[in-house]
């Protein structure tokens, strides 16, 4: 059985189960689903966003709309 299809089968179980059943299957993985919302940026991380973001503010650096990036990550546009 694929991936996708198992995903789908817990989709449709969860959606109807037992609220006993579906805290049991969150503790499982409950570990899991705080790590992804645990995201932090390091210090680092912040300081080269904010570096950018004052010199975007400024004018000295060439920003692009997201139609424009896409353009250019096909290689149907250059920057």
């Amino acid at each position: 059985m694929t991936t996708t299809a198992i995903r789908q089968k817990l989709m449709t179980y969860l959606a109807d189960a037992e609220d006993s059943k579906v805290k049991a299957i969150y503790t499982l993985v409950e570990g899991d689903i705080n790590k992804e919302d645990a995201f932090e940026l390091t210090d680092e991380q912040l300081h080269i966003l904010d570096t950018e973001r004052e010199m975007h503010l400024a004018g000295k650096t060439k920003s692009y709309t997201r139609q424009e990036a896409a353009e250019i990550i096909k290689g149907q546009r250059s920057f």
